[in-house]
């Protein structure tokens, strides 16, 4: 299977339980939840989606002929900046389960990596992921009910309350961007004060200027 990339870079993780740690994105092209254009914005399940995954055009993307490729490229990433620690690769999107298959997961095992990933949970996520965290999206069908963190954007159509008996160990609730998000931020620290089980999540990347 090939493989095909928006953008790979090195950077610290801006949000959730591993705020701050040193992390490879590699963000793969495509998303099932919205084209990624402007003109279907309006329409998609996550119209408030912040990233660009169109094209293979970004710092590093490409499409890449194997997994074996991909795993290598991802590491030489790390290697390039990062000296001692655990080497760290975040697979997101778009949606990244259209991608991410066993054997790339394997073959960054193979290489020393450890494998999060990012995804809306509409499809199912293999085993052998280290980190998995799903971030639930409006008028979609949540399929991965089960991992290690869920963030969810907020307030949009999908509620706390709706979410908040599945099967993770982390609840992250993270501000809505955008004009109003210093009331969507206070939203979620009242809500997270009144439900302890939740904690806030901010976009920190964001207000530290790293990508």
């Amino acid at each position: 299977m090939s493989y095909s990339l928006k953008e790979i870079y090195f950077t610290l993780q801006g949000e959730g339980a591993h705020t701050g740690r040193a992390a490879v994105f590699a963000r793969f092209t495509g998303c099932n939840l919205w084209s990624g254009r402007a003109v279907d914005r309006t329409t998609a399940a996550c119209w408030f989606c912040d990233t660009d995954f169109l094209g293979i055009d970004g710092p590093g993307g490409g499409r890449f002929a194997s997994a074996e490729a991909l795993a290598e490229t991802v590491r030489g990433a790390w290697d390039e900046h990062a000296s001692g620690g655990t080497p760290y690769v975040v697979f997101t999107g778009g949606e990244p389960m259209l991608q991410l298959d066993e054997a790339l997961v394997g073959a960054c095992h193979a290489v020393g990596l450890q494998v999060a990933i990012e995804t809306n949970g509409t499809l199912p996520v293999p085993r052998s992921v280290d980190w998995i965290c799903v971030s639930p999206k409006p008028n979609s069908e949540l399929v991965q009910t089960s991992g290690d963190e869920l963030k969810l954007v907020h307030p949009h159509a999908v509620r706390p309350e709706q979410v908040e008996h599945l099967d993770f160990a982390h609840f992250y609730l993270q501000p809505l961007d955008g004009p109003e998000r210093d009331a969507h931020t206070a939203t979620c620290v009242a809500f997270c004060r009144a439900h302890p089980r939740w904690r806030l999540s901010l976009q920190t990347h964001k207000l530290v200027g790293i990508p």
